[in-house]
């Protein structure tokens, strides 16, 4: 890996753990469904701009379908649960508990695509859990106002996520990727308008709220889509993965430094054992050499 690709993967990975914090600066000013109408619509129109001016616009026009539902798996529904979850977790939890995406895109991939995993990649998945159940066992209260529902939301966006990708690469396979990520921000914003216009809040969101929804929605959605998409075609999708490792460190980081939010022993267990059974799980470790 160059430095310049080395510098883009931190990079992606330090506005992608931001991600989580300008959610939760966001959100209580906003609600969960209009904040993420405001997260895709923006997006949407930086990403189709972008693509428009490039010639790719062709390619999502001939694909909309496939991408039209992408945008419901990869966004409308997984950023409105991120953002209900941000209501009651902290930041660093929220950016740890994202690492189980790739736990959940290979256990959907083996049910869907009846990809084979092998012991490795199924001890990964149980210590992927095993970490979850550390980060999570004294969150677990369901009462009005308790913290469980949160993770749960935060565990089923997980889900969405891996479900599509498992889609992306059945569905959408030789297309090009920029078409697809302003293509599925396009839909996830059609999908939200009438949610986000029921339950748009009565007293208009502040400066600093305004703010944050305008950096989540640039920042670490279009941009950060751009430089993902930029990492696959110079590296390739198994290097580029590593970013899925990286963002929870940043998470934490960016929690701890910028909001105070308190680096327990707890936290680091759990995260170095999420970490570490994804690694396994998704293969980047615990493989045969080929002979």
């Amino acid at each position: 890996m160059s430095p310049k690709d080395l510098r883009d993967l931190f990079l992606l990975a330090a506005i992608w753990g931001g991600s989580f914090l300008f959610t939760l600066q966001a959100v209580p000013d906003f609600g969960p469904f209009p904040l993420t109408a405001v997260r895709v619509g923006f997006s949407a129109l930086a990403l189709m701009s972008y693509i428009t001016v490039t010639g790719r616009l062709p390619s999502f026009l001939a694909n909309w379908k496939p991408i039209f539902a992408l945008g419901i798996l990869n966004a409308a529904v997984p950023f409105s649960l991120y953002a209900f979850a941000a209501l009651r977790l902290e930041s660093g939890l929220l950016a740890v508990l994202n690492a189980m995406a790739p736990l959940f895109g290979a256990l959907v991939a083996r049910v869907w695509l009846k990809e084979r995993l092998t012991p490795s990649r199924i001890l990964g998945l149980c210590l992927g859990f095993l970490g979850i159940l550390i980060l999570v066992y004294d969150k677990l209260s369901f009462n009005k106002g308790a913290e469980g529902w949160a993770v749960l939301a935060s565990l089923l966006a997980t889900v969405f996520y891996g479900i599509a990708a498992n889609f992306t690469a059945r569905y959408l396979r030789g297309v090009q990727p920029q078409a697809v990520a302003a293509g599925s921000m396009v839909s996830a914003t059609l999908v939200l308008l009438p949610a986000a216009i029921y339950w748009w809040p009565a007293q208009f969101p502040g400066l600093h709220a305004w703010g944050a929804a305008l950096s989540l929605s640039l920042l670490c959605t279009a941009v950060a889509y751009l430089i993902f998409y930029r990492l696959l075609s110079n590296v390739g999708p198994s290097k580029t993965i590593t970013v899925t490792f990286l963002v929870p460190p940043f998470g934490v980081l960016w929690g701890a430094l910028l909001l105070d939010e308190a680096l327990t022993a707890q936290m680091l267990i759990g995260m170095s054992t999420v970490l570490f059974g994804t690694l396994l799980a998704t293969g980047l470790i615990g493989k045969r050499k080929a002979a």
